[in-house]
């Protein structure tokens, strides 16, 4: 099978911009657009499978830890565009001060500065997906897992033993993986299992399905595509079309789905998100940029969850729950559908979750994963929280 990897690895600075960040709140008050994962790879990983150089323009406050790199040639590219063959062969194409539009919007060009001015103007015939909406991501999820697995379907996956009931072949698996008494089918979609995973007894996975590197599914786990769950994650119980980021714990029952989870999140045990009104009328979920619940069209749709958030046992969430970073949910009953960043409490009312005490609870959890919360990590919570200060009513 010969897909998109066929494409020549060619050298050429890409600088991938961000582009009406509101739109994507609050997963991208903590990092750039770029770096949103669709499939098995995030966007920047997709494009870095083409050219030998890829970083990413943001916010100033995002820069330290995402820096840019910027040289006298640039292929500038719009953030929210996954690559595809016939995008890639117009942007091979592009002259030093061409660009390339589609339906009148610029969505690529090729200069040493971070502008369009006298540029040459080309419309774009190519085929490719934008992520248009937060909610895009799961409903690319299928899509893109199938996409992103050509890129490792070809090299030599390690065998399943025989205590696993294998159902289909298209299954790759890395190196040091574990995978023990588990059921897996292929059938509707590949199964990607990554370096240093823990698949543990019982689990019954269905693809299009991604677990990257050092991720544990947990016994008796029931997984239905197209889920993801990126690296250093913690999964079990029932989960449906969901993607999670990496670094974040969902490791006991309840189910999740039609939803995407930010990095450095808990979701506590018997948890349970609605991913489908009981009238079966379309979903609306809050929408940063107008600022009220906009409908999404969708009939599924389930919660999406900033970074840093947590939720304690048996908490519920409504049908198109949305989640700030660095919130705190817990108690009984229904919690509002918009809860905004750095929230403590439920049902019953929310409070301020202060800067300090966040702080400390990051520390401990980056520490149980041995990574160091610095002081780049610290100033771009405080910048975030000062952003969202308005949503407190502080």
């Amino acid at each position: 099978m010969c897909g998109l990897f066929c494409l020549t690895l060619l050298v050429m600075n890409i600088i991938l911009y961000d582009k009406n960040r509101v739109n994507y709140y609050p997963l991208s008050y903590t990092r750039p657009i770029a770096y949103f994962r669709c499939g098995i790879l995030t966007i920047k990983e997709k494009w870095e499978k083409y050219y030998n150089s890829v970083s990413v323009k943001t916010e100033e406050y995002l820069s330290l830890n995402f820096p840019l790199k910027v040289e006298k040639d640039n292929l500038w590219i719009d953030a929210r565009i996954l690559p595809s063959k016939s995008f890639i062969t117009e942007l091979n194409s592009l002259r030093i001060g061409e660009a390339l539009s589609k339906a009148g919007e610029i969505i690529a060009f090729r200069n040493s500065t971070f502008s369009t001015k006298r540029a040459n103007v080309i419309e774009s015939n190519a085929s490719f997906h934008v992520i248009q909406n937060l909610f895009d991501i799961f409903l690319f999820n299928d899509r893109e897992i199938s996409n992103d697995f050509e890129f490792f379907s070809n090299s030599n996956s390690l065998q399943l033993d025989s205590s696993n009931t294998i159902v289909g072949d298209n299954i790759y698996i890395e190196k040091g993986a574990k995978v023990s008494c588990s059921i897996l089918n292929s059938e509707n979609g590949p199964i990607y299992i990554g370096k240093d995973v823990e698949i543990m007894e019982g689990s019954m996975i269905r693809g299009p399905f991604a677990i990257l590197n050092n991720s544990v599914l947990k016994m008796g786990a029931k997984i239905y595509g197209a889920t993801t769950i990126g690296p250093f994650c913690k999964v079990g119980g029932e989960v449906n079309n969901v993607v999670f980021f990496g670094y974040s714990s969902k490791a006991h029952d309840g189910f999740l789905g039609n939803s995407l989870i930010g990095e450095w999140c808990n979701i506590g045990a018997d948890t349970n998100v609605s991913n489908l009104k009981n009238n079966y009328a379309d979903v609306r979920l809050w929408n940063y940029e107008i600022e009220k619940f906009k409908n999404t069209n969708l009939q599924f749709c389930g919660l999406i969850m900033g970074d840093y958030s947590k939720c304690g046992i048996n908490t519920m969430f409504n049908t198109g729950s949305v989640v700030g970073v660095s919130a705190n949910i817990f108690g009984s009953g229904f919690p509002r559908n918009f809860i905004p960043s750095f929230s403590w409490g439920g049902k019953s009312g929310f409070s301020v979750y202060k800067l300090h005490k966040v702080f400390e609870v990051c520390e401990k959890v980056f520490a149980r994963r041995g990574r160091t919360f610095d002081k780049i990590q610290k100033d771009i919570l405080s910048h975030v929280y000062d952003m969202t200060k308005r949503y407190r009513n502080e």
